[in-house]
């Protein structure tokens, strides 16, 4: 068995389409466009080249976009007060301090400075009790993306056995709140496996969809997979490769070569889920702006 390869960019430029419409719709009713302001702390390499990515994307849907890059040196006074500051411009529709953030900083309380109805990361506390209760606001980005293709491809979620690989609050733990609701891709059996569970691969064989999200290169090995499963990898690293200009390629959680013989479906990295991400940001600050605007 040959996987077939979920193309996120696919999917992902399906989403831009459907935003750019709903852009152009609002600022025809409202005569103003939403707003993104990103918040980047220090000079992490990954951090802004994924916020290079959020700032084309917002441009190509006609959002308006902002980044307000500061020293890792930051006190965690000054961080909350340009976040107490953009609560209050009527400008800013949704904003997003990237994560991580340096070690001296409290990012609970960073999080928590947000108002939540510009918390288009969906990491709020109101943000994640709301979604936990069935009652979802803002969903973080990364799972919206994951159920998006899901439901793009056609995989029938309703009772499924839904095997996710990490318990983050990023992913793991909004995903399985997101797929064990009922509707539209949702409504499955969901088990989470995690640095606890005993025997990992018996729990990931008998998914019907694998979700890995451990962080971790080589997570999630070929004989994890359960035949004909559809496998959607999360995960990215940079791993050491000397054949590459860069000096890395990088790599998902997934073995990738052997687990698309065993999958029916399986996501690339890069090209899968990444694309995802950036996408339903962008569906997320265009719900902030239609929320704010009709209160």
């Amino acid at each position: 068995m040959t996987a077939r390869i979920i193309d996120g960019k696919e999917v992902a430029s399906k989403v831009h389409e459907e935003v750019a419409a709903g852009v152009a719709e609002f600022k025809s009713k409202y005569d103003k466009v939403p707003g993104l302001t990103v918040v980047l702390v220090g000079d992490d390499p990954a951090s802004h080249s994924y916020v290079k990515g959020k700032e084309r994307a917002c441009e190509r849907v006609g959002i308006a976009t902002e980044t307000i890059r500061k020293d890792a040196s930051i006190s965690q006074e000054e961080l909350v007060e340009i976040i107490q500051g953009l609560n209050n411009d009527p400008a800013v529709s949704g904003i997003l301090v990237q994560l991580p953030l340096p070690k001296h900083l409290d990012e609970d309380a960073v999080i928590h400075a947000i108002d939540p109805m510009k918390d288009v990361d969906g990491l709020h506390p109101e943000n994640a009790g709301l979604l936990m209760l069935g009652q979802p606001r803002f969903a973080p980005a990364t799972p919206l993306g994951v159920q998006r293709m899901l439901v793009e491809q056609n995989v029938d979620m309703n009772g499924a056995q839904v095997v996710i690989v990490g318990r983050s609050k990023l992913v793991g733990m909004p995903l399985t709140a997101l797929l064990l609701q009922k509707g539209v891709g949702a409504n499955s059996t969901v088990t989470v496996c995690h640095t606890g569970t005993k025997d990992m691969a018996a729990e990931t064989r008998r998914a019907d969809v694998l979700i890995a999200a451990a962080g971790f290169p080589g997570a999630v090995t070929p004989d994890m997979v359960k035949p004909g499963a559809v496998v959607i990898d999360v995960g990215v690293s940079r791993v050491e490769d000397s054949t590459r200009k860069r000096g890395y390629r990088l790599t998902g959680d997934v073995e990738f070569e052997g687990a698309s013989e065993v999958a029916s479906a399986i996501t690339p990295v890069p090209g899968g889920v990444g694309p995802m991400t950036i996408s339903m940001l962008l569906v997320n600050v265009l719900q902030a702006a239609n929320i704010a605007a009709s209160n």
